[in-house]
C-alpha cells in the first residue's frame, strides 16, 4: 500500500487538476454561448439566400457563370475544417477521420487530391499525409467574414482557372453539445444551385429581379460560397466549444471520483498507522509488565 504521504500528494494534484478543469468548463460555456448565438442568428439568412439563390439559377444556364460549370472530376481539393486547441473530446478527431476516409476512397479512384487546412489539428495531421496548398490557423479564436472571404480568394480563383475540378467542404455540422456531425458538402461545381426542378411550380417561391438574371448570378454566387463557408465556420466554432466545455466537465467528474477513491484509500492508510502504533504500545506495555 502507498504511504500515507504519497495519497496526500495525489489528492492535493488531483484537486489542483480540478480546479483547472472546472475554470476551463466556465471559459468554455461563456464562448459557446457567444458561438452558438452568433450560429443561430446567421442560419436564417444563409437559408433564405439559398432559397433565392436556388430559384435565380432554375432560370439561367449552368453554363452562365464558370462556378456552375461540371467538368470530369480528375482533381479534387478539399477543406477540412478543425479547431487550432485541443481538449475538446473526440472534435477533431472525427472530423480527421471523415477527411482521411474521404481521402483513401478518392484515391483509389485515381484522383489528384490538395488540401486547404483551417485550423492548427487538421493542418499538423495532414502536413505529412496530403498535399497541402494552403492553411489559415489561429484565426478561429476571433473571426469574422473577412476570413470566409479570404478562404474563398483561395479556391474561387483557381478553380475558374481550372486548376482543380471538384471543391468539398469537411467541417462539423453543430447538433447539440453531445452531437458533432461531420459533415462533407460539395461546394464546386455548387451542388444544391438549381436543383430544385422536382419543386412544384405551384408553390415555388417566384421572384422578380432587376437587373438580369445573369447579371445578378455574378454578383450572387461568390457571395453565396462566402455564406456556406461563413456558416461552416460558426458551426466549427460552436460545436469545438460545446465539445470543450463536455470534455471539461467529464475531466471535472472525473477527478471528483478520483478525490473520492483516493480520500477512501487514505483514510484506510491512517487508520492502518493508527492501528500499528497502538499494537506497539501494547507490545510495549505488556513487555514491561512481565519484566
Amino acid at each position: 500500500m502507498a504511504s500515507l504521504k504519497d495519497i496526500k500528494r495525489k489528492v492535493s494534484a488531483v484537486q489542483k487538476t480540478k480546479q483547472i478543469t472546472r475554470a476551463m468548463n466556465m471559459v468554455a460555456a461563456s464562448k459557446f454561448k457567444a458561438a452558438q448565438s452568433r450560429m443561430e442568428n446567421f442560419r436564417p439568412y444563409a437559408s433564405k439566400f439559398m432559397d433565392v439563390l436556388n430559384s435565380l439559377a432554375l432560370r439561367v444556364e449552368s453554363i452562365s457563370h464558370p462556378l456552375l460549370a461540371v467538368r470530369e472530376p480528375k482533381r479534387l481539393r478539399i477543406i477540412c475544417m478543425t479547431s487550432d486547441r485541443g481538449l475538446c473530446g473526440g472534435f477533431n478527431t472525427n472530423l480527421i477521420k471523415a477527411t482521411e476516409r474521404f481521402l483513401k476512397e478518392k484515391t483509389k479512384e485515381d484522383k489528384e487530391i490538395s488540401l486547404i487546412s483551417v485550423g492548427r489539428k487538421g493542418r499538423d495531421y495532414f502536413r505529412k499525409k496530403a498535399k497541402i496548398i494552403a492553411q489559415r490557423v489561429d484565426v478561429l479564436s476571433k473571426f469574422d467574414m473577412t476570413l470566409a472571404v479570404a478562404v474563398s480568394d483561395d479556391v474561387i480563383t483557381p478553380f475558374i482557372k481550372e486548376e482543380y475540378d471538384e471543391l468539398y467542404l469537411i467541417y462539423n455540422q453543430f447538433v447539440n453539445v453531445s452531437v458533432q456531425k461531420p459533415t462533407l458538402v460539395r461546394l464546386f461545381p455548387l451542388p444544391s444551385i438549381g436543383q430544385d426542378a422536382d419543386i412544384d411550380p405551384d408553390t415555388r417561391l417566384d421572384y422578380a429581379y432587376e437587373p438580369s438574371e445573369e447579371a445578378l448570378l455574378q454578383k450572387l454566387l461568390p457571395m453565396y460560397v462566402h455564406v456556406l463557408i461563413y456558416r461552416a465556420l460558426l458551426e466549427t466554432s460552436a460545436g469545438e466549444n460545446g465539445a470543450r466545455m463536455a470534455a471539461m466537465d467529464n475531466a471535472t467528474s472525473n477527478c471528483e471520483d478520483l478525490i473520492r477513491t483516493l480520500t477512501l484509500k487514505m483514510n484506510k492508510a491512517r487508520q492502518a498507522a493508527i492501528t500499528a502504533e497502538l499494537m506497539d504500545i501494547v507490545g510495549g506495555t505488556e513487555a514491561l509488565a512481565k519484566g
